[in-house]
């Protein structure tokens, strides 16, 4: 009987330990889990925000653009073709800058959708939507630059028929 005892006290023993064990482990991996959490929500934010600031410098790209293609055709006007052309080339930078924008913002806006699917949180959530968002609104500034750019080297092609 003393033996049985012995051997019942032994386990109980060997359980405590290994209880103890598991509970360190425990509040070692809790304490990785909630930086790699944090880490994980300052990732998306920043994504959101390299995203929004993207969108910006699509816009205004865009504005460039159109601003470039105002002055070619303004320019053509007095047939100063050397001066249209050089604006249609900045209209067609200024629409290569806002779909690299564009792009950069899509970019931004996956690495804050893949954040949010590794935690599910409402910031999170709340930052990848709005990511989104200003992806939207840099791809249809991207798209107008290049009409822009379009229009600008249409005009002076019409310009150099005419001379």
């Amino acid at each position: 009987m003393q033996d049985k005892l012995e051997d019942i006290y032994a386990r109980l023993i060997a359980h405590e330990t290994e209880i103890m064990n598991l509970r360190k482990g425990y509040l070692v991996i809790n304490e990785k889990y909630a930086t790699a959490l944090g880490s994980l929500r300052a990732l998306t934010v920043s994504a959101s925000e390299a995203a929004k600031r993207a969108c910006i410098a699509a816009e205004k790209a865009s504005v460039s653009a159109a601003k470039c293609s105002e002055a070619a055709r303004k320019a053509l006007d007095k047939s100063v073709i050397d001066a249209a052309e050089a604006a249609a080339a900045a209209a067609g930078a200024s629409a290569e800058a806002a779909m690299e924008a564009a792009a950069a913002a899509a970019a931004a806006a996956a690495a804050a959708a893949s954040a949010v699917a590794e935690q599910a949180e409402a910031t999170s959530l709340q930052a990848s939507s709005e990511a989104a968002q200003a992806t939207k609104r840099a791809t249809e500034a991207a798209n107008e630059a290049v009409k822009m750019s379009i229009a600008a080297a249409e005009a002076v092609k019409a310009a150099k028929t005419k001379t």
